[in-house]
């Protein structure tokens, strides 16, 4: 039996996850990547492979109202900020790729923000 890293570990979820969701230009998948100190969301519309908006804890425009936040406060203002854009765009429902990552912490943080900035999953 080998030992698989936590990053296979986590492909391999997301591989399991990735069989059940796929984004449609109506209802594009929400994808989550979360690194140590950042974290990032795309809306994806699987059938052309485009991006349609993102937006991640490194945005100029983000950067100056997380200044002194934590990481998970900071993870549900990018969450808002990814709603406000897809609304913009004319999208209210998606589907919630997690990533392979659990449903806890700065991901169910982004979650909410997505939630409560108006997206529907």
């Amino acid at each position: 039996m080998s030992v698989k890293s936590r990053t296979e570990q986590r492909l391999r979820r997301h591989v399991r996850v990735r069989a059940h969701v796929a984004g449609t230009p109506a209802r594009p998948r929400l994808n989550v990547f979360r690194s140590l100190a950042h974290i990032y969301v795309q809306l994806i519309d699987d059938s052309t492979g485009a991006t349609l908006a993102s937006a991640s804890s490194v945005d100029a425009e983000l950067k100056t109202r997380m200044a002194g936040k934590k990481k998970s406060e900071q993870a549900k203002l990018v969450g808002l900020a990814v709603a406000e854009r897809a609304k913009a765009k004319g999208l209210t429902q998606v589907v919630f790729d997690r990533g392979g990552y659990k449903y806890h912490g700065r991901v169910k943080a982004l979650a909410d923000g997505a939630r409560e900035g108006g997206l529907e999953f």
